[in-house]
């Protein structure tokens, strides 16, 4: 499976807000938005990748962008890992049904079960501006590959 490509207008989905409110594709119009998928809340990698995210976060949306993560654990799961790493990054549940946005952007691992690690950049159009997939579930994209595509856009 590969991750979506640039240029395509991103599939209908619906994602689980830290609320419980949903968050659809119409929220991405009108902004530009980073969504990154990633395995677990609480696993080593994870934890690493959002905090350093986080630390970049006012680099990352100095023009605007708006930084979600995104992965198949539950709502409740993901509110408690943001707030133990003391991270500002909303985070969106792909729990029920298990993984199917993810699997619709590309960004699922379905040998573990679980969501692979991704980026995937939304213009404000609703189409994809820019995408990456990582080799495997354990490799980080390192926060360059964010803050480089935000800014060729």
């Amino acid at each position: 499976m590969s991750v979506i490509a640039p240029g395509t207008k991103v599939p209908a989905f619906s994602l689980a807000r830290e609320d419980g409110s949903k968050f659809t594709e119409a929220d991405l119009i009108g902004q530009t938005t980073v969504l990154v998928f990633y395995p677990f809340a609480f696993s080593p990698v994870c934890t690493n990748q959002l905090q350093v995210y986080s630390e970049a976060l006012p680099e990352i949306t100095a023009d605007g962008a708006v930084l979600y993560g995104v992965s198949t654990d539950a709502s409740f799961s993901q509110s408690a890992f943001r707030e133990h790493l003391g991270v500002p990054i909303e985070q969106l549940s792909d729990f029920e049904p298990k993984g199917a946005a993810a699997k619709s952007f590309g960004a699922y691992f379905e040998p573990a079960g679980m969501t692979n690690r991704a980026i995937v950049i939304v213009g404000p159009d609703g189409c994809v501006s820019w995408s990456h997939l990582a080799d495997n579930p354990g490799d980080t994209p390192g926060v360059n590959l964010i803050i480089d595509a935000l800014s060729a856009n």
